[in-house]
């Protein structure tokens, strides 16, 4: 694998850990969830068809990167409809696993020891963005907890501000309280 296909990989893990950490913008409904993964089998049949005019190399390399893209469609297509960090972290992996697999049949066209450090770059490439993605979504989930930890924090000392308070005032201060700091 050469500089300019590592710079690509890494821009590629880089930008699929971005997106685990910031979460997916869409939550989709069941209708959509279906429709696209409809959508994702057919453009992998259209793109799987393009590839039988080819032989040998070329239709190999050709048949990886159209299962590549249905993957990745396909991871991100779950973890837009399941919402949770974990399920980023899915895509981001299978993003990385995709890359791995066209890298590797990449590879495949070279021989001798260039093919060794081919299959190791690309090998490494996947392990570093699996990597990344595991801490993101860990970074994520610590930020959820401290963003909790952080709420009934605020919440106990608007709480106690109300202790000197009686009756109906003491009242609306806790249910004012409870009010802005509700999960």
């Amino acid at each position: 694998m050469n500089r300019t296909s590592l710079r690509i990989c890494a821009q590629i893990s880089a930008l699929a850990t971005a997106a685990v950490i910031a979460g997916s913008a869409f939550a989709v409904t069941k209708e959509e969830y279906r429709a696209g993964k409809d959508r994702i089998a057919s453009e992998y049949k259209a793109a799987k068809g393009k590839c039988d005019a080819l032989s040998g190399q070329p239709k190999n390399l050709c048949a990886a990167e159209a299962k590549a893209a249905e993957r990745r469609a396909r991871a991100r297509a779950d973890a837009d409809y399941e919402n949770t960090p974990k399920a980023r972290e899915k895509a981001v992996i299978a993003n990385a696993e995709a890359t791995y697999m066209v890298a590797k049949e990449q590879c495949a066209a070279k021989t001798g020891n260039d093919k060794d450090v081919c299959v190791k770059a690309a090998k490494a490439a996947e392990t570093k963005a699996k990597a990344d993605a595991k801490a993101a979504r860990q970074t994520s989930v610590a930020k959820a907890d401290a963003k909790d930890t952080k709420r009934d924090a605020d919440y106990k000392v608007a709480r106690e501000k109300c202790d000197p308070l009686t009756g109906a005032a003491k009242d609306k201060c806790v249910a004012d309280a409870k009010a802005k700091f509700a999960n």
